[in-house]
């Protein structure tokens, strides 16, 4: 209950967009229509302010995958729908391990993604087809407007439901949900017709985005009518619909636009697809052996590997390499077989034959973050710190948001035991861990621990003076 209202809510703030001009000129044009200005109630320094604050939140009370082979598909698709945006660096892209079809975003640029989106998903093109809508809310600025037109209601809602979230958590669910669920109840109320603007402006501009950037409008499109066909079958409502209202109207105009848009080649083998697809069912726990193993008799390089990393997670790494071996015979290039057999080795305790694996691929590479971070974490393992410490660092200074990258730097310093500075490099390292993943008491505590440490070093206490006024000062921001 906590983690779906908490989505719900968040899904009504907004998010940011991505990609390259492929499209643009030629594209249909449409009237946005005129919702209010909002400029003035939430600047933009302020929602990038609250969409840190709930990546911190979202970090701490729902469930993200963290997986840098995934989460770099998924951002792949979102830069290239940004960059039709004038919108700035994004915040970040979660997957949530939830299988209820749901996406979200939030002021800022913070866009997540539920793994059921994507295992219902029949293509990549549909899923661009959510992100460009969610990016539309962010570039149109709907979260300001709508605290505009309403004096803040909706602020204090989504403050509300991130409370009910804290208490669902620690105490009684149904007490929390309670709270989420009425607060949520009177939000809608009051901007069930604005919002309905909204996401018809969301629908077009958000299709004009994705097409921009290379994908076929038609599968936004195609993704309502098969929610609606799915839905109509079913008890309950997806969160997805509950924040994103789907009238016959809607479904209408969205065929119609997309109609309209010169033919986008159709991609029917989207094998790669399929890979993420059943790649995003395994690590979201959301596949079994038997259905996995039925893929992989029919010879599906997806199952395959799917298999493999089934088998990798569940331990046995005989299976897993056995699966992986098949997948080799069909495409040994894939930058996922290369990351599954880095993991097999590194789970039999052989660093060095995962270190002759990662190491080639990573240098073809060097800007694959998944690649760097495996690779990494075999230089760790072989006690290099240094080396894991500059790689590492490549990405952080890009994403200082990264938490699976400070966790790299946390154990690479742990490790530099001739550094007089190294239990201070650990706190300062453990941190910016603590804080990203929305333990924010903690993390300001060991910047205090590191402070008083590095007391006689003017430079280190310098940066963690620096760092700590930081945390102290958006950690009272209040949303």
């Amino acid at each position: 209950m906590k983690k779906t209202l908490l989505s719900l809510c968040l899904v009504m703030a907004t998010t940011p967009t991505v990609a390259d001009d492929f499209h643009a000129a030629i594209g249909p044009q449409f009237e946005v229509p005129d919702l209010g200005s909002g400029v003035g109630f939430i600047d933009q320094q302020k929602e990038r302010a609250i969409g840190e604050k709930v990546y911190r939140q979202v970090q701490q009370q729902l469930p993200i995958i963290q997986d840098p082979w995934l989460e770099d598909q998924f951002m792949n698709v979102f830069s290239r729908i940004l960059n039709q945006t004038q919108l700035g660096q994004p915040i970040g892209l979660v997957v949530v391990r939830d299988p209820q079809i749901n996406a979200f975003a939030v002021p800022g640029g913070l866009f997540a993604l539920n793994a059921g989106m994507v295992t219902s998903s029949a293509n990549m093109d549909e899923i661009a087809g959510v992100m460009g809508h969610e990016i539309a809310h962010v570039t149109q600025r709907h979260y300001s407007r709508s605290q505009e037109a309403f004096k803040g209601q909706g602020l204090l809602a989504l403050a509300g439901i991130l409370v009910g979230a804290v208490v669902a958590s620690q105490a009684d669910g149904d007490i929390g949900g309670a709270l989420m669920m009425g607060t949520q109840a009177a939000l809608l109320d009051r901007q069930l017709s604005y919002s309905r603007n909204q996401e018809r402006e969301a629908d077009r501009i958000g299709m004009q985005f994705m097409y921009g950037a290379g994908y076929n409008p038609n599968s936004m499109a195609d993704f309502f009518e098969t929610m609606h066909r799915s839905t109509s079958r079913l008890s309950f409502l997806p969160d997805f619909w509950l924040t994103h209202p789907l009238t016959t109207e809607r479904m209408s105009e969205s065929r119609l636009r997309a109609q309209q848009f010169p033919r986008v080649p159709y991609r029917r083998n989207d094998q790669d697809f399929d890979i993420v697809k059943w790649y995003t069912a395994v690590v979201a726990g959301q596949s079994n052996e038997r259905e996995l193993q039925a893929l992989a008799r029919n010879n599906s390089y997806a199952g395959i590997i799917a298999l493999s990393a089934f088998y990798l997670n569940q331990g046995d790494f005989s299976a897993a390499q056995q699966q992986l071996d098949l997948a080799r015979k069909i495409n040994p290039d894939h930058s996922l077989i290369t990351l599954i057999q880095t993991d097999i080795y590194l789970g039999q305790n052989n660093a060095d034959a995962a270190y002759q694996v990662i190491l080639p691929k990573q240098r073809i590479m060097p800007e694959n973050r998944a690649l760097s971070f495996k690779l990494a974490e075999v230089l760790i393992r072989e006690k290099k710190s240094a080396e894991a410490e500059t790689l590492v660092n490549r990405f952080i200074n890009k994403n200082p948001r990264d938490i699976m990258g400070w966790q790299l730097l946390q154990q690479a310093a742990n490790l530099d035991q001739a550094n007089p500075l190294r239990t201070v490099n650990v706190l300062r390292n453990r941190a910016e861990v603590q804080y990203w993943s929305g333990d924010e008491e903690n993390a300001i505590k060991s910047l205090l621990h590191a402070q008083r440490l590095a007391k006689d070093n003017m430079s280190a206490k310098a940066k963690i003076d620096i760092r700590l006024k930081a945390m102290q000062d958006e950690r009272k921001l209040k949303i």
